[in-house]
Parts: structure tokens; C-alpha cells; sequence
């Protein structure tokens, strides 16, 4: 069996996030799977991503591999998938790797980016990328709130997911806010996020940037008290991409 590593973009607005389910073929992770069963006559075929893309949210550089056992050179495996794949989903580069390469456990790191459009005018063109949000905000503050969730720290209250036996503790390594015209564009780098985590963190940034919270209120948000109803909304999928993943 080769292990294949390839580097996946998608338009994440009408599936049904990454992840494979039963209940439905509308997902990334099912498209490609289906394809590649189909090539090498195998009734399944595993792809493993470095992570789950929520249902609408987009990226530019997600990662899977998958093993298979095939005479096809990597570049004709890729034309393959490229040539079935819908034109909402795009393999960009393929290698093949060590059979012991995962792109899930392998994974060092990731960068997100999340998309703000401020104005009151609407986004027509990038209406699908973008969350819009009109109203004056203070970016000194959302800085001076991100800074506070830099770093080692148990990011449990910035979690969907109820129940887990998993550590919830990450480390963020940069939060980077810009502005550019009537859109602020927020960068997320760490080792790794939790279930809705960059949404979550998004929410709270915008709370702040709009004067609903103080950026003194982040230090509530950690510790064995920390809980979900704390921190800020969930913003929503579409203007979240996941940018890179990192080995």
C-alpha cells in the first residue's frame, strides 16, 4: 500500500463540514473517499484530514492522506480526483509520504483566519467568505483582549463540545487582527483547536471590539470555574478558513 499526502482546497458553503456521515454523502471527506473507491475498485477507501472543518466553513489548505494500493503515479492519482471532484473542491498538490505519515497526529500546528466585513453596506461578492458585522469597533481593545488568550492555557469555556476525556488545554501561538478598507481579518496560529474554538474566540473578540465586554474579562475565562456560557458567541462558519496546517 503507498500513503498519499495531498493538500486540499474547498468552498466549505453547501456541505456538510468535513467529516464523513452516515446520514449524508454531502461531506469533503466523503467526496474524496467515494472518488478514490471508485478508481481503485475497493469497497472504501480511508482519507484522514489533519482536522474537521465545521458544516460552511472554507479552506485553503487542508490536509489528508490516504493509502491505497495503485500502479498510478502521484500526479495521475491527483488529475483523478481533480477530474471527479466537484468545482467547489480542489486538490492542489500531492506527494507520497512514509507509511507511518498521518496528517492528523502528525500535525504540529495550524493557522486560521476568520473574515469580518464592517460596514453597513452589504458584501455582495464575498457575501459567502465573510461575517457581516456593521457598528464601530475598537480594535486597540480586541488587541489588547487577544493578547490575553495568547499563550498555554485551558481553553475549556471556548468549547461546544460538552463532554470529553480530552485535555482541553492549547496553546496559541499569535493572534493577529488587521484591517484593510471595511474588512477585519482576524489570524489564529497554535498547536491546535478545540471544537468550535476559533468561532468562539471570534465571538468573544467581537463582544469586545464592540464594547460588550472588557478586554479585562478574558482572565474569568480560564481556570477550573471557566465554563461555555462565559466567553463571547459562536460566529458563524462562513467567515472561518482554515489557512494551514503545519508538520
Amino acid at each position: 500500500m503507498r500513503n498519499f499526502k495531498i493538500l486540499i482546497q474547498y468552498e466549505g458553503t453547501r456541505y456538510q463540514g468535513w467529516q464523513r456521515q452516515d446520514s449524508t454523502g454531502n461531506t469533503i471527506q466523503g467526496k474524496i473517499e467515494a472518488i478514490l473507491a471508485k478508481m481503485t475498485g475497493c469497497d472504501f477507501v480511508q482519507v484522514n484530514g489533519s482536522g474537521r472543518t465545521d458544516a460552511g466553513v472554507h479552506a485553503l489548505g487542508q490536509v489528508a492522506n490516504f493509502k491505497i494500493d495503485t500502479a498510478l503515479s502521484a500526479v495521475a492519482v491527483m488529475d483523478h480526483l481533480n477530474r471527479y471532484l466537484p468545482e467547489d473542491i480542489g486538490v492542489i498538490s500531492i506527494q507520497e509520504v512514509p507509511e507511518r505519515f498521518h496528517s492528523r497526529l502528525n500535525a504540529k500546528a495550524k493557522t486560521y483566519r476568520y473574515r469580518i466585513w464592517n460596514s453597513k453596506l452589504p458584501c455582495v461578492f464575498e457575501r459567502r467568505y465573510v461575517y457581516e458585522v456593521p457598528g464601530q469597533f475598537d480594535l486597540d481593545a480586541m488587541r489588547v483582549a487577544a493578547s490575553c488568550l495568547v499563550g498555554k492555557h485551558d481553553f475549556r469555556a471556548f468549547t461546544s463540545q460538552k463532554k470529553s476525556r480530552k485535555s482541553t488545554v492549547r496553546t496559541i501561538d499569535a493572534i493577529r487582527l488587521e484591517k484593510a478598507g471595511e474588512e477585519i481579518v482576524i489570524t489564529y496560529s497554535g498547536d491546535g483547536f478545540l471544537y468550535h474554538m476559533v468561532r468562539i474566540l471570534t465571538g468573544t473578540l467581537i463582544e469586545v471590539g464592540l464594547g460588550q465586554r472588557s478586554p479585562a474579562s478574558m482572565a474569568e475565562l480560564f481556570g477550573n470555574t471557566a465554563s461555555r456560557d462565559l466567553a463571547g458567541a459562536l460566529a458563524p462558519a462562513k467567515g472561518l478558513c482554515l489557512v494551514e496546517v503545519r508538520y
